[in-house]
């Protein structure tokens, strides 16, 4: 048994990989990381931009694509599908035998939509009739208006997974948001999945640099440490959230939790192992997602123990000293939100622009 099946197996926690491309489809790498343990996919449009740019593997499709008078956005969409719908058949015998819970792929819509309730809405309506799959789940940023899309999203039984979570407020406000769409969908609830995504190496890059800057007394020893000490205490608020009266009601009529995943696992320096994040933060009822590198550094040398409820109150201390240093951990978050909208919305013009490269090279 690999380490990512024991992931699994031993401990209840469910590997995802992050990142999709065609030659990662093409190859059968996606069918051997199955294999290997892996049990749910979340896709990377920076991942996207770097393929379309290297990469021929699209080429075939685009210059079938080219007589239909599409533009570059429209075809990368149609690229995105065609993948998306392959790693979908490849995870669905997961999604069968565990009853909806993994086998998931989660696609992102449009960046621009992150700001826009109404437009993410009818996006991941359109995309969902697009690709008729029950394992597909849409992707969508923890944003005020992508918060407000997932209770209405939820409402209408669709499973989501909600990305670029940096705060425990924000973490509260998807949980609530979450289960109020859960007690405005009619029927059985059994068929609604959500994953919360909690970004990782981004807060204790951003928080290290805000201590180096202070340099205080004690700041050496809050370094590298706020992400994990958030991620644990997400993990305590997830157990109080659901359970409980209100939760007991919804379980009642099939309802599944909302699982805390943890994202961006790749640690942001040299200072601690390529598996730090993993094996920190393992514990039932819960994802991680992981690129293929650390993938693989994981299969070969992790640890595979329960250590998501260590010392919560430890980490609570850390938190604590972190505001005595004045770091306000909402206001981190609030500014990683901002700074990730722009990023991915960077990585989805890229994207676009490298398809727009191809249908000029293949045209010629």
């Amino acid at each position: 048994m690999t380490r990512l099946q024991r992931l699994f197996s031993d401990q209840g926690q469910s590997p995802w990989l992050d990142g999709l491309e065609r030659s990662s489809l093409s190859s059968g790498q996606l069918q051997r990381m199955v294999a290997e343990g892996i049990r749910g996919l979340a896709t990377n449009m920076a991942g996207s931009a770097h393929a379309l740019a290297r990469s021929t593997a699209y080429d075939a499709q685009i210059a079938s694509l080219l007589g239909r008078a599409l533009g570059a956005e429209d075809i990368y969409w149609e690229l995105l599908v065609q993948d998306v719908s392959e790693a979908l058949a490849a995870l669905r015998p997961i999604y069968d035998r565990c009853g909806g819970e993994d086998g998931l792929v989660s696609v992102k819509i449009s960046p621009t939509l992150a700001q826009d309730k109404e437009g993410t809405v009818i996006t991941a309506r359109s995309l969902q009739q697009q690709i008729a799959e029950p394992n597909l789940s849409i992707n969508i940023p923890a944003t005020d208006a992508g918060v407000l899309a997932l209770r209405e999203m939820t409402s209408e039984g669709r499973n989501v997974t909600v990305t670029a979570i940096f705060s425990l407020r924000r973490y509260q406000q998807v949980v609530e948001a979450y289960l109020s769409g859960l007690e405005t969908c009619p029927g059985d609830l059994s068929g609604v999945h959500s994953v919360a995504l909690f970004s990782l190496s981004q807060v204790d890059t951003a928080v290290d640099r805000w201590l180096f800057a202070r340099r205080g007394p004690g700041v050496p020893q809050l370094q590298g440490k706020a992400a994990v000490a958030q991620a644990r205490l997400a993990y305590r608020a997830f157990w109080d959230r659901f359970s409980g009266p209100r939760w007991e009601t919804l379980a009642a009529r099939g309802a599944n939790p909302q699982r805390l995943a943890w994202a961006s696992t790749r640690t942001p320096g040299p200072t601690q192992p390529g598996t730090f994040y993993l094996e920190s933060l393992i514990g039932p009822g819960t994802v991680t997602t992981m690129d293929p590198a650390t993938a693989a550094a994981f299969g070969q040398h992790g640890t595979v123990a329960q250590t998501l409820d260590l010392d919560i109150e430890g980490a609570a201390n850390v938190l604590a000293s972190l505001e005595d240093a004045g770091i306000d951990m909402g206001r981190v978050g609030s500014e990683l939100e901002g700074q990730h909208v722009a990023y991915v919305a960077r990585t989805y013009n890229a994207a676009i622009a490298a398809v727009r490269t191809k249908v000029a090279q293949l045209s010629t």
